[in-house]
This record gives C-alpha cells, structure tokens and sequence, in this order.
C-alpha cells in the first residue's frame, strides 16, 4: 500500500510536470480521493515553478474521475514581484479530469492582524478521541490515514462534520502538499442530513493557506465541514483546518452536487 510520497516517487517525471498510477487504495469512489488530486498538482506546481515563496491560495476543480494511469502537468502563468501564479491540470485515459491555480506570494510587511478562525466548540484532544471505525469507509481512509472524532457524540442531526485526521505515511512530503492531502478527508458536512446511500460529488474547492509552515503534534489535523446552503441538489460548505495546539492553517468553501 504505497503512501503519498511513494506514488511522487514512483512516478514519471515529465518536461512539465509528473505521470503516476493511482493505486486502488487511493481511490474514492470510482475516482482518485479529491485530496491526492490536489497534492498531487501542488507537487508539480512545485516542480516547475523552481525557488517559489509558500502557496497561499489555490482554486481547484473536480471535473471528471481520475483513476489507473494519469498525467498531471503545469505552467507558471505569471511571475511578479511578490506573487506566482502557476496553472495545474490533470488527466487521464479519458482526458482532462482535474485543473487548478495556485497563487505562491512572497511575506509583505504589514500592519494589518486578524485572526477570527476560533476552533469548533467542546473539542476532544486527538489523544482523547474515539477512534473511527474506517472499515466501511472511503478506500483512501481505510488504507492511508488514522482518524478519530473531535466532537461529543450527540442525537441531534446537524450540517457539520469535524474529525482528527493523520495520514500514515508523510515522510519526506513537503508541509503544504501533506495540508492539502488531508484537508478534503471529511465527508461533505450535509452528510448526517443525508441517508447513506444517496451520491455526493465535490465540484469546486477554494482553499486559502493560513500559514507559510504548517507544523502540529503527532502528526493529528483537525478538519471542520459545515454545510451552510443546500437547494436544487447543490450544497455550499465552510471549511477549516487547525493543527494540534489549536492554531488555524487552512480554510475553504467547496460546492458539491447532491443527487438525491
């Protein structure tokens, strides 16, 4: 079971970017876990854009499923004085199935500093945590990542979904391409609302990196989904990422179609 790390560097390198195979155990669904996907075009963002400053934007796309042996490749689109910004795609035997943008910027002095990313009330330290049982779960988790609940358990059925997350192996991976492996592990946050067999797909994801170095304890994430709108098969999500001590690293918003 190749950890993250082991598929980069397994894979291809090509003029422009890199050719894997997505193993099995990487899969969500019928397609890649939206999460490889995203690391993966970050990686090669990183790969040809040469010394960059830290990502700290990215808006990626799900368009079509990802699975056996794909190419993921990239173009600096723009080099300014403080920013780069960097295009992505990947695709597959069936053609494009994925694109972003990232935007890497350089640290600018300022006298502006607000930080209103308060953790989810009533959190259970992930040492505390009751473990979740991935056996019926997503591919991706039964066989990548360590997850336990960060919340008290409770009856009432509401739009949010928060857990501890760890992936397995990280050895060797850039901080930011490991934040954006874990940060899409949660189901969608309607997902309590739903029955467990009706279809969900993530359509757009727009994620804004709060740090330049992202670093925790033992290795634990803590992810937050809340479904804030959902009409017409259509649901808009908040999301957001602290690491172990509680200091926020990543948010984000995602579309995902619901059918049913």
């Amino acid at each position: 079971m190749p950890g993250f790390g082991q598929v980069l560097a397994s894979g291809e390198t090509l003029t422009d970017g890199l050719a894997v195979d997505v193993p099995e155990t990487w899969h969500q669904g019928r397609t890649a876990y939206g999460g490889f996907s995203s690391a993966l075009a970050l990686a090669v963002a990183q790969q040809v854009g040469g010394d960059l400053p830290p990502p700290r934007s990215a808006q990626l796309a799900m368009i079509a499923p990802l699975h056996g042996r794909i190419e993921a490749r990239a173009k600096v689109e723009r080099e300014g004085r403080n920013a780069t910004w960097i295009s992505a795609e990947i695709s597959g035997e069936k053609g494009l199935g994925f694109t972003a943008s990232f935007v890497f910027v350089r640290p600018i002095e300022s006298g502006l500093a607000i930080d209103d990313r308060p953790l989810p009330d009533h959190v259970i330290p992930p040492e505390d945590g009751v473990a979740l049982s991935t056996e019926r779960g997503a591919t991706f988790l039964r066989h990548n990542f360590d997850v336990r609940f960060a919340l008290p358990r409770t009856e009432e059925r509401r739009p949010e979904i928060s857990w501890w997350v760890r992936p397995r192996e990280h050895e060797g991976l850039d901080p930011m391409v490991e934040l954006l492996l874990c940060a899409d592990a949660l189901p969608p946050g309607v997902m309590p609302l739903l029955g467990p067999t009706v279809p969900v797909s993530t359509m757009h994801w727009q994620v804004n990196l709060l740090t330049t170095a992202p670093e925790t304890r033992d290795g634990w994430w803590l992810l937050r989904s809340t479904g804030d709108y959902a009409h017409h098969g259509c649901s808009s999500q908040r999301m957001g990422l602290w690491n172990a001590e509680g200091l926020p690293m990543l948010a984000g918003m995602q579309s995902i179609a619901v059918f049913g």
